[in-house]
């Protein structure tokens, strides 16, 4: 197996929406360049991307997918991922590392809207970006249109390099205007035909051409002197000129091409290899300490893994690049997160589920280890001393969630283990153990994350369970102040028990007054684990009640603000004041006091006039502008506050707040709403009161349980 030196390794990955063709533009790569003999399509299930078995049942790419080839030379490391926003963890990973991204376009409907999260994703890595519009030849396709969108969405830097001489059933040529070529293709695609631009087309070529040379002009001075001098720029400027452009984000070029035809790919791998950056050239990643990462192929070896897969026979593959040196089989490295020593075992080249042994890694280059223990996602590898730590990926936060009820008692164990790796392949997984509602919450990126997740769990850990739906975790609180009191007396032979307490419950607020009945001798200001605050207060006077005996008073309370009176919800925002009470020189204790405060509280919160709340979450949904009306009114109906709105185009931004309640299978409503092309983003934002009706239905939902249990 060859090994490549940094110069010669590109890094692309492949973006783009779902049907845009991303597969099958890598596996017409692959057959391009003789990687492979024979081409698979995605209808017939013998991609070398698509190959797991539930990619097969969905008929497209549900996992990021590793592939190599070598064009002329080079090197070009193939990343395609999934294109439906509910595998975005998949993608994410696959952008950390890339250093070219290559966004694909379906020539039917241009840019969509999934498109535009990916985009923000290589603006915040400083990833180089070109745009292939795919399928010209489908009978609704419009290039200009595809073209037109993309400089709306992403800017004048968006520049034509070649477009197709007809579209439709009659595409069979395309026009290159930086080389000024029309390459005419055989009827099955491959190796084109290089002919002069035809006289009907000359003049759109010259425009788009001049277009391309002032744009590459524009973005370097040297350059603009010498197309004034000269009037135009040699093929050699031109490209010195895109490199540095590309790399700066200044231009983004745009290509032609038909991957299912394979018609345009070779051009493709030639401007990679050309012109894209190779690692050395491409912008390095940053360290925890917000510092550049200078790539050295000299240097003491570096390497960072962002992808864990279960791959059959071998454990967990990890998939790394090269930062600096050379990785080696045998090396001993330090994990930067541990600290713990990992010897590196067998170092593989993956193209797609196909496994080749390779004995070392060079700077820049991708590859995959296995039986690193210990050893997952974001982790910097180094060598010991050589102490540093790469940036992690930042996983997209979870839209949607899901509680597991197990159908068989005795395999919670099991769902753990289960749980527990999937989420280690999946770091876009977030899982969920709360005690408070009783339940496993899985926490993913949409509905069909979650049914790949179901899916594993049935068919890789054969479990029998079902998808129910999640508890809301109310919070309970007090809304006006009251005065409670409780004598707790017990005797049944022997020492008895006795404690009494009274106590002042009031709602927490800012600025809250004082009375002039209490002294106040201890105040604990207590920030609860379930958010929200207890300000406990000692105004005992004249001893009676003994000092020892407030930390169990203080536990009586917390106990039942643990399960709330109202609803068996946790209770938040309240100051409680111990102002007097009596003890027994025999009888009283801790037990006792923890008693008589628990009761105490009981009895006066539900006479405080309770309410419960409930957790409201910050939404922003991106939709295009002909949706806003019919997401707006969906908004209304789920108890939706509006905060702003704010336009990108044709693409509406909306921020509003909304009740968590609310929000379950949203991400599916929205889908359906919008056939498709939105999308949203949710984060917790605050607790506020719930409606009198909903708090009755909650209420006696709790009754209801009490009794069945």
């Amino acid at each position: 197996m060859n090994v490549y030196q940094p110069s010669r390794i590109r890094n692309v990955v492949l973006l783009g929406h779902s049907g845009a063709g991303k597969t099958t533009l890598a596996e017409t790569m692959l057959f391009e360049s003789g990687s492979i003999s024979r081409r698979g399509s995605v209808q017939e299930r013998n991609t070398i991307s698509d190959y797991h078995e539930i990619e097969h049942e969905k008929g497209k790419s549900v996992f990021s997918s590793f592939l190599n080839l070598d064009w002329r030379g080079n090197k070009i490391n193939l990343i395609d991922t999934p294109g439906t926003s509910d595998y975005a963890g998949e993608v994410v990973g696959a952008l950390r590392v890339a250093d070219t991204a290559i966004f694909t376009l379906n020539g039917e409907y241009g840019v969509e809207v999934g498109t535009e999260s990916l985009w923000r994703y290589t603006q915040k890595y400083r990833i180089p970006s070109l745009f292939i519009v795919n399928k010209p030849d489908s009978s609704q396709s419009n290039f200009q249109k595809a073209v037109d969108m993309a400089k709306e969405r992403f800017g004048r830097g968006v520049v034509v390099v070649q477009y197709p001489f007809s579209e439709g059933e009659d595409f069979h040529a395309i026009i290159d205007v930086l080389k000024m070529t029309m390459y005419e293709f055989p009827e099955k695609g491959g190796k084109p035909d290089k002919l002069p631009i035809p006289d009907s087309q000359k003049s759109q070529a010259e425009l788009l051409h001049n277009e391309l040379v002032e744009a590459v002009a524009e973005n370097d001075e040297t350059l603009m002197d010498l197309y004034f001098e000269q009037g135009e720029l040699t093929e050699s400027q031109m490209r010195e000129g895109l490199q540095k452009s590309l790399l700066n984000q200044d231009l983004y070029p745009l290509f032609c091409c038909c991957a299912q035809r394979n018609m345009g790919t070779g051009r493709v791998m030639g401007f990679l290899g050309n012109v894209a950056p190779n690692p050395l050239e491409a912008n390095p990643p940053n360290t925890v300490d917000g510092e550049e990462f200078a790539l050295d192929p000299e240097g003491r070896p570096v390497m960072f893994t962002f992808k864990d897969s279960a791959a059959s026979h071998v454990g967990d593959l990890i998939y790394f690049k090269v930062y600096g040196g050379a990785v080696k089989s045998g090396l001993d490295l330090v994990s930067s997160t541990s600290s713990n020593m990992v010897r590196l075992s067998n170092l593989y080249l993956t193209n797609g589920e196909k496994r080749v042994d390779i004995s070392e890694v060079k700077t820049g280059d991708i590859a995959a280890a296995v039986r690193l223990k210990d050893i997952g996602v974001n982790e910097t590898l180094h060598e010991k001393g050589n102490d540093i730590t790469i940036e992690p990926i930042e996983f997209p936060k979870p839209t949607i969630r899901t509680a597991i009820q197990l159908k068989t008692q005795g395999e919670e164990d099991k769902l753990g283990t289960a749980l527990h790796q999937l989420q280690h392949e999946d770091p876009s997984l977030d899982v969920e153990h709360s005690q408070e509602l009783n339940q496993v919450i899985l926490h993913g990126q949409g509905e069909e994350h979650l049914a790949v997740i179901k899916y594993e769990l049935k068919n890789r850990y054969n479990l029998d369970f079902e998808f129910v739906q999640p508890r809301i975790p109310y919070r309970e609180t007090i809304t006006t102040s009251i005065r409670t009191h409780y004598k707790h007396k017990k005797q049944s032979g022997g020492a008895g028990q006795y404690a009494e307490v009274s106590m002042l419950m009031e709602p927490l607020q800012e600025n809250m007054p004082e009375h002039n009945d209490l002294k106040i001798r201890d105040v604990q200001d207590i920030d609860l684990e379930w958010g929200g605050k207890l300000i406990f207060r000692n105004c005992i006077v004249g001893g009676v009640i003994d000092n020892r005996f407030m930390p169990a008073i203080l536990k009586g309370i917390m106990e039942k603000m643990e399960n709330g009176p109202m609803s068996n919800c946790r209770v938040r925002d309240l100051r409680i004041s111990v102002y007097d009470g009596s003890m027994h020189s025999v009888d009283s204790n801790e037990a006792a006091f923890k008693t008589a405060a628990l009761m105490a509280f009981r009895d006066g919160f539900m006479k405080a006039k309770p309410q419960l709340m409930e957790p409201i979450y910050s939404v922003e949904i991106t939709v295009p502008a002909q949706y806003m009306g019919d997401v707006m009114s969906d908004l209304s109906t789920r108890r939706g506050q509006i905060q702003g709105m704010d336009g990108e185009g044709s693409i509406q931004k909306i921020k509003a707040l909304v009740p968590l309640e609310e929000l379950d299978h949203y991400a599916t409503r929205l889908k359906s709403m919008t056939q498709g092309s939105a999308s949203y983003t949710r984060e917790f934002s605050h607790y506020d009161k719930v409606p009198y009706d909903k708090q009755e239905r909650v209420i006696q939902e709790t009754m209801s349980l009490q009794e069945v249990n």
